[in-house]
């Protein structure tokens, strides 16, 4: 193997070697509820991750230092076999209920069998499911998610949580490994703040911080209604901004107004950049309104949800003459209609512009000016240093700021000395310049690929879908949002799948490791000529 690669698998081994300890920690689920016919699948399904991470950490163990060049092929590369390799327990759990091979206590039973599961016999269904619950994105192969297997419903919820926060942080926070080498990493999964000055002391508060937050989210949904099963599943994957449900119509299930408005500060929660939520912990409180993400972040999702709420007010989507009760407060007429536009449009625009994709309503018929209105809010995304997808809110800051910078300056003398404040930097033309086009570069490969993504789509679905829904569909993959106007499914075509695996791989990595990956393979191995 060449030199290029030799670090690129040992870090390889270690990532699949922390993926094996997930999917060994998910026995536990199979057994406390019952599932011993899923325990063989998992059991295999971590050993081949375990064998080979082991492999390539033996032979490759030079503890040698990483360059930019090398963290980012094996962030890239990382996340890809993550979402290969996470996709065993789909797929071995649905060939083992469809074959049922062993007696006894591993006997499957007959409520199991569901068209639902056998859809993961499909292994590029698998692969989709995985890789869509690591990127965190939330669309899904699934037809009635409430009827998979309790161990299914919680391998779903597990790898979007840890999605969240990374995969590269999982791995640097385990293996502690110093240096230099874990802060190319870091920054190569789109994370550039750090808390401290170390890199493994930075993540392990990540993961302290995140795990708090994911309790307090658990408890916030219970306390609200929902079931205690529910409550886990969708206090962790509402943090992690993923959207991955267990019930069939996802939060729209419970249609309870309380449960709708105790998951918007879950979903805000997963929107705030991890850094900014320990100067909170500090008592440090002014950072909520002087970090420049935060202070866009309100007024962002403020005006996106009066935006959006008046467009569905101006196209009465939700006129009704029915009486509606929320919480025992009967409302009719104009309330009763005010009152489910402000919550269903409130609910979507957050769980959108936070890129969690939770639906507590049908979006596939809105009318085009709402679906647009929310393909812009996946677009953007959130805070950087986050849970979130999109190109991130402080590369649009930088771009709206940076073109009026640009534009002011045609009225000063060319001898003028110029700075723009950013954040509480200082940032001079030419270190703008720099941050600029490294914004631009993201915006201008996050539209070209969403351009390819839904050529793709329109070629390849049914026409009864209009034009305004597979723009919705292709940003809800690349924004690892989720949300779907009833495109994705088991029964999509090959071409769209595959298409959607690769917009939602590269829109987790901000594209750039992903091509910076392609072009070292093909560098290193020459298949240029």
């Amino acid at each position: 193997m060449g030199r290029r690669l030799k670090p690129l698998a040992r870090d390889l081994g270690r990532i699949l070697e922390a993926l094996s300890g997930m999917i060994f920690l998910s026995i536990i689920v199979a057994i406390v509820w019952g599932e011993y016919y899923a325990i063989p699948a998992l059991v295999i399904s971590g050993m081949v991750p375990l064998g080979l991470g082991h492999l390539l950490t033996t032979r490759y163990p030079d503890p040698e230092d990483i360059g930019k060049l090398h963290g980012m092929m094996i962030a890239a590369s990382g996340w890809f076999f993550v979402g290969v390799f996470g996709s065993l327990p789909f797929y071995l759990i649905a060939w083992t209920v469809a074959l049922d091979p062993y007696g006894g206590p591993l006997a499957v039973p007959a409520n199991v069998v569901t068209p639902t599961l056998a859809a993961f016999q499909d292994p590029l269904n698998s692969f989709f499911e995985s890789m869509s619950g690591i990127t965190g994105t939330g669309l899904t192969m699934t037809d009635d998610e409430s009827v998979l297997p309790r161990t299914l419903q919680w391998w779903r919820t597990f790898i979007e949580w840890v999605g969240g926060v990374g995969v590269i942080v999982l791995t640097t926070a385990i293996l502690a490994r110093p240096g230099s080498g874990s802060l190319t990493l870091y920054e190569s999964e789109a994370r550039s703040e750090k808390i401290h000055p170390s890199i493994v002391s930075t993540v392990r508060t990540i993961w302290w911080i995140f795990i708090l937050f994911t309790f307090l989210s658990i408890s916030l949904l219970w306390l609200a209604g929902m079931p205690p099963w529910d409550a886990i599943n969708h206090g962790m994957t509402g943090l992690a901004t993923g959207g991955f449900s267990v019930t069939d119509g996802s939060i729209g299930a419970y249609d309870s107004p309380l449960i709708d408005f105790a998951m918007i500060p879950v979903m805000v929660l997963g929107s705030i950049a991890f850094p900014v939520h320990y100067l909170i912990f500090q008592g440090d409180l002014r950072n909520l309104y002087t970090d420049i993400q935060t202070r866009w972040l309100w007024g962002y999702f403020t005006l996106g949800s009066v935006a959006l709420i008046g467009i569905l007010l101006l196209n009465g989507t939700f006129e009704t003459s029915q009486v509606v009760v929320t919480n025992g407060v009967v409302l009719t007429g104009t309330a009763a209609t005010l009152f489910q536009t402000i919550r269903y449009g409130l609910f979507q625009f957050v769980s959108a512009a936070s890129c969690t994709g939770f639906g507590t309503t049908g979006v596939g018929d809105w009318s085009p000016q709402a679906q647009l209105t929310m393909s812009l809010a996946m677009f953007v995304g959130a805070a950087a240093g986050s849970t979130v997808g999109g190109i991130k809110l402080i590369r649009a800051i930088t771009l709206i700021r940076g073109t009026a910078f640009r534009i002011r300056g045609i009225f000063y003398p060319e001898s003028a000395v110029r700075y723009l404040n950013l954040n509480g930097r200082h940032l001079s033309e030419i270190e703008l310049s720099r941050e600029f086009e490294e914004a631009s570069i993201i915006a201008f490969l996050w539209m070209l690929f969403l351009g390819i993504g839904l050529a793709v789509l329109l070629l390849t679905i049914d026409p009864s879908f209009t034009l305004e829904n597979a723009i919705f569909e292709v940003a809800s993959a690349q924004g690892n949002v989720g949300l779907s106007s009833g495109i994705t499914g088991p029964d999509m075509p090959v071409a769209p799948k595959v298409m959607f695996l690769f917009n939602m791989w590269i829109g987790r990595l901000e594209i750039i490791p992903v091509l910076v990956l392609l072009r070292g393979l093909f560098d290193t191995f020459d298949l240029y000529r």
